[in-house]
């Protein structure tokens, strides 16, 4: 970085130098040199470069984002059929009430946490419950191994999602990329004329739109949890339902042991 620095000073030094002795003898007729436009159109090609990456970037996590929560839904979805093969009715029980209560931490407390970049505590004690009920079952039943698979598959796509949750841009390029944004607008402005520029002033108030638009769009889409176009909960609540009903139906008169936000209920509840 200290480098990238130094050379670039260097240049603009050895630049000026070069410009003082060359352009001292030179008639009055050069004085005018460069335009304000020709100097600062290198700095808008870069700005537009760099915003398109970045939207690249950003658009490439929400996407990532979204396919992480169809794939947790999926693996969450086929936990809760194969837990139909258990052939304990205790720990087929157990298990699918575990996913139940999974899926109802997941969207009541991670889905609120992600938007900040956070996760939450509390699915992981479902989790953990699995694991014990898996202890229980034993690699001996034939459903072991498709039990701990599904649950593998939905712990990277878990994992996928939380990292996903944070920002995919630095906070650096972020801000780099605002400072080129202004520095864009400022020396459009130098470009007008000064009279009869109204079609000059229409479309500069449009590129700014535009620009300001695309940079708020990548905010949002850097932070696919939260934001004017977040990625929903819905894949995870119609396997949450689905899962509650497969519960209902399968243990006639069983609780599960979380209430309708996924939180674990206490022994006197």
């Amino acid at each position: 970085m200290i480098v990238t620095i130094v050379v670039a000073v260097i240049a603009l030094l050895l630049g000026m130098i070069a410009h003082h002795f060359l352009r001292r003898r030179d008639s009055d007729a050069d004085d005018s040199g460069l335009s304000v436009q020709d100097l600062i159109s290198p700095v808008q090609t870069l700005t537009v470069l760099i915003l398109a990456f970045i939207l690249a970037t950003a658009a490439t996590s929400y996407h990532k984002a979204q396919e992480a929560v169809h794939s947790e839904a999926n693996a969450v979805d086929h936990l809760v059929e194969v837990a139909d093969f258990v052939p304990d009715a205790a720990q087929r029980r157990r298990v699918q009430a575990d996913v139940v209560c999974y899926t109802r931490a997941v969207r009541h407390f991670e889905w609120p946490a992600m938007s900040h970049g956070e996760d939450s505590a509390v699915p992981s004690a479902w989790t953990t419950d699995l694991r014990t009920v898996f202890k229980d079952i034993g690699p001996g039943q034939g459903t072991f191994g498709m039990l701990v698979a599904a649950d593998d598959s939905r712990a990277k796509a878990r994992q996928t999602r939380l990292a996903e949750s944070t920002p995919a841009v630095p906070w650096a390029v972020y801000w780099f990329m605002l400072v080129l944004l202004a520095i864009t607008i400022m020396s459009l402005c130098l470009c007008i004329p000064r009279r009869n520029n109204r079609p000059q002033l229409a479309t500069l108030a449009m590129v700014t739109a535009l620009l300001t638009a695309t940079l708020l769009l990548v905010h949002d889409a850097e932070r696919p949890f939260g934001g004017a176009i977040s990625v929903g909960s819905a894949a995870i609540t119609d396997v949450e339902q689905q899962a509650t009903r497969a519960f209902d139906s399968g243990h006639t008169g069983a609780e599960l042991p979380c209430d309708s936000h996924g939180h674990k209920k206490t022994r006197g509840a």
